[in-house]
């Protein structure tokens, strides 16, 4: 990959060790690196985790559970379930989840760097337990000391499969919704590179502090032009109201991350090009997933400094859409002459031969696209006079070069069990030529 792996100026820096001048301009020029000055991503979630087990049908019946089917439990019920899948064995997996935890985590382990994630956690933790799996199954860069403690369970999302397949969805919210504002810290946010929130922290029950919480982290990252991140979840919570998620987007969100559904729910139009380009509209570059028919990015440059693609011009709703490729992402406001720049990239070695998982893979892409953008923000720092920064760009990479990141990250989901990765990705790919990472 162009720059997985921990931030040394080899992956990040346009300079070669072997040419002494160029080399030791750069070292002269290159702040000093410190642990606490280097970018980071944070982020709000639901904290919560997914538990699969295999049960019986008696099982699912005796807690009036509906086969098949998702069914919401409050907490004394979640908690007698939860024992009696312990103590009987029956728990095949316990995997921390969240979508915005998900993509910190991938963050963290692409980048080999800190993330910071808010929310709430359990101030008892058994070791053994669903608490406990959680803080295992997350990475060490992630940085945890933020989160508010609450007396009680974190969500906890219960998948029981019975002797036939069949799969009963019950979910125990627990207290994950319980991030009051006064545990949003103002000086974390003000130093990232962007905060990832996503659609599920605004619904909530009447006097939960979560949507009031998500508000204030907003109101801090528009006080310090910290980009904000939103994926929208799923497309049902978007089809409840659009109108109110396109002012939502319109006045808070700089960056949007969707699937071609939820896409279609919020503009109304199927194709997963016009739907990003609708979203234009409202934000400022957006990454659209759209399945088998791999992902969309589109955003905005400055007319002045576009930048033509080497690639093949595509067919589409919008003629030769991918044309200028090869720019990179800037906020609209920063421009003088916008311009719209869209790319598309087919499934990474045609997709999987078998997918293991489809949760998780638009997270996976959304953490190569938070990779980027970090970068950007430690290069700026690092070298603040490089010409990469004579703009105020969102990405170190072209359009078409982030689009490349996110569809591996994706394809390395999709081909394990679990949404979250375990190790970072090769720098260079065995199987693909040295030139298609070069642009």
């Amino acid at each position: 990959m162009k720059f997985p792996g921990k931030r040394k100026s080899k992956h990040y820096f346009p300079v070669s060790a072997r040419d002494p001048l160029l080399r030791d301009s750069m070292l002269q020029e290159m702040q000093p690196e410190s642990e606490a000055g280097t970018s980071y991503i944070v982020g709000i979630d639901q904290t919560l985790v997914d538990i699969e087990a295999r049960v019986d049908e008696n099982f699912v019946a005796r807690y009036g559970l509906t086969p098949g089917e998702s069914n919401i439990l409050d907490d004394e019920m979640s908690e007698a379930l939860y024992q009696e899948l312990m103590s009987q064995q029956l728990i095949t997996h316990q995997f921390a989840g969240g979508t915005v935890g998900n993509t910190l985590h991938n963050y963290s382990v692409l980048a080999d760097d800190r993330s910071v994630l808010l929310g709430v956690m359990c101030n008892n933790v058994k070791i053994g337990d669903y608490a406990y799996r959680y803080l295992c199954n997350t990475s060490s860069r992630v940085d945890l000391n933020f989160l508010q403690g609450v007396d009680g369970a974190i969500g906890r999302c219960f998948t029981l499969i019975s002797d036939t397949g069949e799969r009963t969805f019950a979910i125990s919210p627990g207290k994950m919704n319980e991030l009051h504002s006064y545990s949003v810290p103002e000086d974390v946010i003000a130093g990232a590179s962007a905060l990832l929130l996503t659609s599920y922290l605004l619904r909530s029950k009447p006097g939960e502090p979560m949507p009031e919480a998500t508000m204030k982290a907003i109101e801090y990252a528009k006080k310090y032009h910290v980009p904000v991140v939103l994926t929208l979840g799923t497309q049902y919570v978007i089809a409840d109201d659009p109108q109110a998620w396109r002012d939502f987007l319109r006045d808070h969100v700089s960056i949007l991350a969707m699937n071609e559904d939820e896409g279609f729910a919020l503009t109304g139009l199927k194709d997963p090009l016009m739907a990003a380009d609708k979203a234009l509209d409202w934000v400022d570059l957006v990454l659209c997933t759209a399945g088998p028919n791999g992902l969309f990015m589109a955003s905005y440059t400055e007319e002045a400094f576009k930048r033509t693609t080497q690639h093949p011009l595509l067919p589409g709703a919008i003629a030769e859409f991918n044309q200028y490729e090869f720019s990179r992402a800037m906020r609209r406001e920063c421009c003088q002459d916008p311009l719209k720049i869209y790319s598309h990239i087919a499934p990474y070695m045609g997709g999987p031969e078998k997918i293991m998982n489809t949760n998780g893979a638009g997270d996976g892409a959304l953490s190569a696209l938070l990779h980027d953008i970090a970068a950007n923000g430690f290069h700026r720092n690092s070298v603040p006079n490089s010409s990469k920064h004579s703009r105020e760009y969102l990405t170190y990479s072209s359009l078409a070069q982030v689009c490349k990141y996110a569809n591996r990250v994706s394809y390395q989901v999709l081909n394990q069990h679990s949404p979250r990765l375990t190790r970072g990705l090769p720098e260079r790919e065995d199987s693909l030529e040295e030139s298609y990472w070069e642009r």
